[in-house]
């Protein structure tokens, strides 16, 4: 059954550079309707969706269990500012969060943390969009 989204997350999600194989992090995924969105796009790629909200976490989960199943997309209650990879985790090459106060200035501290995660937990090509453009807004991954 396809994902219902809404205007705005539709663009969203038309608008990321996604390939079958992309590896997708998304940060703040809330009940994960842009992710089983993307996911249903990716065929041998993945996309994990981040939420630091347990509700959240519980609402993407059953929701996505026929995505999950698959192995298209996992669920992971994390803040952005917290996360990293696993050690059996691949990198990321596309991230993006809609929505996200650390990302989009309203904490500017937290954002700072959440970009030096984002580098530490993606490939050197990779991209990161927030909301807040038409539809997006890219921001640079900070590199070392």
């Amino acid at each position: 059954m396809p994902t219902r989204l809404s205007p705005r997350l539709a663009a969203v999600v038309n608008a990321l550079p996604l390939r079958p194989h992309s590896r997708v992090l998304e940060i703040g995924c809330g009940p994960g309707a842009a992710a089983r969105a993307v996911a249903a796009r990716l065929t041998t790629g993945h996309i994990l969706a981040i939420d630091r909200s347990a509700t959240a976490i519980a609402q993407a989960e059953a929701a996505a269990m026929d995505e999950i199943a698959s192995g298209r997309m996992s669920v992971r209650q994390c803040a952005g500012e917290d996360f990293v990879l696993r050690a059996d985790e691949e990198p990321y090459d596309i991230v993006f969060a809609v929505r996200v106060g650390a990302l989009d200035g309203r904490h500017p501290e937290d954002g700072r943390r959440v970009l030096q995660r984002v580098a530490a937990a993606t490939t050197t090509q990779a991209r990161l969009f927030i909301d807040g453009g038409d539809p997006l807004r890219e921001l640079l991954i900070p590199r070392a």
